[in-house]
């Protein structure tokens, strides 16, 4: 995400927040155009899968979520009451995480809401571990998938397996899945993707889910017609970084992605236990 579109974003949020007694709540048609909602309707259902994210998380919805009722004008001088929602900046959070993943207030939002300060550069890396994050969850999904596929049509767990490493090594210009992990000195027991860049994770996803579509559509079966399938588009995908001077077997690894899971979680639980204190301290 560039640099001058966080700082937008940034100020764009900070003019909508309110404060009432040392609470900070914004208002959710105002972040319904923040986040680019075009219809309500459509922003009130990620509103109620936050509230069922809050409710599982063991915090008080009426706490984060508060329901209001206010007066619009209608332009024509008429006026009519719609529903609205004071929401603390956890409840915020909880609808960044369940809005469309496609926009990109949605990384910045997660990002804003999720710190305690307004400083950019603190925005900045937490927009990226989101999208490491993101990208991680993204790739489990089509391997997932791929791995139901390819059972359907007569390959085994073992046969996944061999798949796999074979698509990466088509990726990594020749060096295995185990060799990879020793180069990046990563325990044979973890998934190398856990500790790879971002644009990796993304390309291996991209070459999976070519593969899922593929397979589908002309309906291959077995391990040597499913592996060429996965081999082709690994290649590809890498000849495709390769017009950038990126070559994915010379990116050094990253932070555990589980670690930054745990990091996030962590963070989630602060923001969840700071806004109901001052919720707490203002109802007091």
């Amino acid at each position: 995400m560039k640099t001058e579109l966080i700082v937008t974003l940034q100020k764009s949020f900070e003019e909508y927040a309110h404060t009432v007694d040392n609470v900070e709540f914004w208002y959710a048609r105002d972040l319904q155009k923040l986040l680019d909602y075009d219809k309500w309707e459509n922003f009130a259902h990620v509103i109620d899968k936050a509230k069922v994210t809050c409710q599982n998380s063991k915090q008080s919805v009426d706490d984060h979520f508060a329901g209001v009722r206010k007066m619009v004008s209608l332009g024509s001088g008429a006026e009519r009451q719609i529903d609205d929602f004071m929401l603390t900046r956890y409840a915020c959070y909880l609808i960044a995480q369940n809005g469309d993943p496609r926009k990109e207030q949605i990384a910045f939002a997660q990002s804003y809401f999720a710190v305690q300060t307004r400083k950019q550069e603190i925005i900045e890396q937490r927009i990226a571990l989101i999208e490491r994050l993101t990208a991680r969850q993204k790739l489990v999904a089509s391997e997932t998938e791929l791995s139901k596929l390819i059972y359907e049509r007569g390959v085994d767990e073992a046969g996944f397996a061999r798949i796999r490493s074979k698509g990466d090594e088509a990726l990594f210009g020749g060096l295995t899945t185990l060799e990879m992990k020793n180069k990046l000195k990563i325990s044979q027991k973890r998934p190398l993707a856990d500790f790879l860049p971002t644009i990796t994770i993304t390309a291996k996803n991209l070459a999976a889910e070519i593969t899922n579509f593929n397979v589908k559509k002309e309906d291959l079966t077995g391990e040597t017609p499913i592996t060429q399938e996965h081999v082709r588009n690994n290649v590809d995908v890498r000849k495709l970084l390769a017009k950038s001077g990126i070559k994915p077997e010379e990116l050094p690894p990253e932070e555990d992605i589980q670690k930054l899971q745990r990091k996030v979680k962590s963070e989630e639980e602060k923001i969840a236990e700071t806004s109901k204190r001052k919720v707490q301290k203002r109802l007091g």
